[in-house]
Formats: structure tokens, C-alpha cells, sequence
């Protein structure tokens, strides 16, 4: 995965407000409301570049299965002590 750039925006006070309550009312973080907005104007305008890559999954990446041999319930040894 490349990079994500990172940009400086200074905003009026009271447009973030609403731009955060927007995006909390979408389960975003203002930053992913914002590249959401800007990534759907360019693409309503035809600007969206074809090789923009998706915008990252929201929430926690998935759980990893265990490690093999760490099967403790099925190891032998009695569970108890």
C-alpha cells in the first residue's frame, strides 16, 4: 500500500463543527468525510483520477488467526489448577 499524503487544512471553526457532526452522523472521522466529499466532487466533475485507490476500510482490520501449534485446549495437559 502506498503512502497516504498528508495536508494541512485550516477550517472556519463553526464549518468543522458541522463537518464533524456530519460525519459523526456517518460513522467517519471528519478526515474520512472530508476525502469522502472530495473524492466524490471529483468524480461527479470527471476529475477523479482512474488510478486513485479505494478509500482504506473503515473500523478495526480483521482479527488474525492464531498461530498454529498454539492449541491449548487440545494440548494434553488438564485445563485447571
Amino acid at each position: 500500500m502506498t503512502e497516504r499524503k498528508q495536508v494541512l487544512l485550516r477550517l472556519d471553526p463553526a464549518v468543522y463543527d458541522a463537518l464533524a457532526r456530519w460525519a459523526a452522523g456517518e460513522l467517519r472521522s471528519a478526515n474520512a468525510q472530508i476525502e469522502f466529499l472530495l473524492r466524490r466532487a471529483l468524480a461527479e466533475s470527471g476529475r477523479l483520477p482512474g488510478d486513485a485507490a479505494p478509500i482504506p476500510r473503515r473500523g478495526r482490520p480483521p482479527k488474525s488467526p492464531p498461530p498454529r501449534g498454539d492449541d491449548r485446549e487440545h494440548d494434553g495437559r488438564e485445563q485447571g489448577g
